[in-house]
């Protein structure tokens, strides 16, 4: 998904709230500097899309306009200045210095969200490929450096496909456009709204999304261009299995048909500080997917070295549930396993120390009891501050509202009941991959 990134320059708090509130949704992420100096590391962390400046800051605005626009040259974020004043010739002197517009306070929410909507818009209407229809190389690294300076797991696959040159030189320039479009259609159809898909080239693809489908969507990528390519050739060449660039009179290898190659890094194994450095690795290990004939993908490991070695260990996903409703146990358990954990269900308190010897799980999930015993957090305590090398995370669900009580008690999560099942298992990963670093 392409969320786009505002950033609102204004030293009046209420105010920057207030135009914050009115931008930010699912579609537009909204970052608030009071002043420049702050402005300037979301600037460079974030290439926002749009640049909101207000004249309420100590800094002559028009000298703040030109120097964003040096800043962002290549970006080219939109720029729109407010003030409160209505001199004809303040908005010329700003509109001189680099702004896209210039608003007089006060202005009216509805039309405030849509002038900046429209600039938004605007900026976008260029940055589409024409063949494609998806975001060009320069959004695609815009979304790649917002993604590597988020806190989320994220994982890039690198598309290309391979010989499409070749083939445009057999079969012509609007057939290799078309099985450029359709396989961009077939990626498209493998992604959600939580997905973005841009290009880096003319014929190479970006995805960004994250590992719990990682390998479906790799899987299916390779498939579906193996099956789908075959109308793309002649009879004979399907049956020869490679075409040939020149006649008989010449000496040539042979030439494979396209193949789709795809290289998946992630910040899972590897912390990536700028584009550069995602782009290169993207390519390596997109060689590496080249190697094999035919459509193929690889998927960047851990390096091992004998100077620096990476321990591999059994990745844990062990549940244990200690919950005496027995609906919501069974739920619980059968979300769990769905979700690919091995799950254990306990239904007396006394027996949870054994199953942690047997199964060693790596999440705990412990309801307090009822209010007149609180069961639940006489064994919190006792795990977590009277057994040796207890390193399992509790999820402490309970009906008692005293978060203070059940976090002093040792709980890694206070989760008041009810909850969704969405909110425990999104803490249910977190955990999980904590306890597997």
């Amino acid at each position: 998904m392409l969320v786009k990134v505002v950033l609102i320059i204004d030293k009046r708090i209420e105010q920057a709230t207030r135009y914050k509130k009115i931008l930010e949704n699912s579609d537009i992420t909204v970052f608030v500097a009071k002043d420049f100096a702050c402005a300037l590391n979301i600037i460079n962390s974030f290439e926002p899309d749009l640049i909101l400046i207000s004249d309420s800051l100590d800094l002559d605005i028009k000298k703040i306009i030109e120097q964003i626009r040096v800043l962002t040259y290549n970006t080219r974020p939109a720029v729109v200045a407010v003030s409160k004043s209505n001199h004809i010739q303040d908005k010329i002197d700003i509109l001189d210095s680099g702004a896209d517009d210039f608003l007089s306070e006060p202005i009216h929410s509805d039309e405030f969200k849509a002038r900046i909507t429209a600039h938004l818009r605007r900026n976008f209407e260029n940055s589409f490929s024409e063949k494609t229809m998806l975001f060009n190389s320069n959004i695609s690294q815009k979304m790649i450096k917002r993604t590597i300076n988020s806190e989320k797991q994220w994982e890039i696959m690198y598309i290309d496909i391979d010989n499409l040159e070749f083939y445009k030189e057999i079969y012509g320039e609007l057939a290799a456009d078309k099985l450029l479009q359709t396989y961009s259609a077939i990626i498209k159809s493998s992604l959600d709204a939580n997905d973005y898909i841009g290009q880096l080239g003319t014929d190479d693809f970006i995805v960004i999304t994250n590992s719990e489908k990682l390998e479906r969507i790799a899987n299916y990528l390779v498939y579906a261009f193996d099956t789908v390519v075959s109308k793309f050739y002649s009879e004979n060449d399907i049956k020869r299995g490679f075409i040939f660039m020149h006649g008989d009179d010449e000496a040539e290898d042979k030439v494979n048909l396209v193949s789709a190659s795809i290289g998946v890094i992630s910040n899972k194994y590897k912390k990536y500080s700028d584009v550069k450095q995602v782009i290169s690795s993207l390519i390596s290990t997109h060689k590496l997917a080249k190697y094999k004939t035919g459509s193929n993908y690889v998927v960047e490991r851990p390096e091992i070295s004998a100077d620096n070695a990476i321990e591999y260990k059994k990745i844990n996903t062990n549940i244990l549930i200690a919950e005496p409703d027995d609906a919501l146990s069974l739920l619980l358990e059968a979300t769990a396993k769905l979700q690919g954990y091995s799950v254990r269900v306990v239904n007396e308190y006394d027996e949870i120390y054994t199953a942690i010897q047997e199964f060693n799980p790596s999440v705990i999930i412990l309801d307090a009891g009822n209010s007149e015993t609180l069961k639940g957090l006489e064994v919190c305590r006792k795990l977590k501050f009277e057994t040796p090398n207890f390193n399992s995370e509790i999820i402490f669900t309970t009906t008692i509202r005293d978060k203070e009580l059940v976090l002093n008690a040792g709980a890694d999560l206070y989760l008041p009941k009810p909850y969704e099942l969405s909110v425990i298992f999104r803490w249910i990963k977190k955990f999980n991959d904590s306890y597997n670093e």
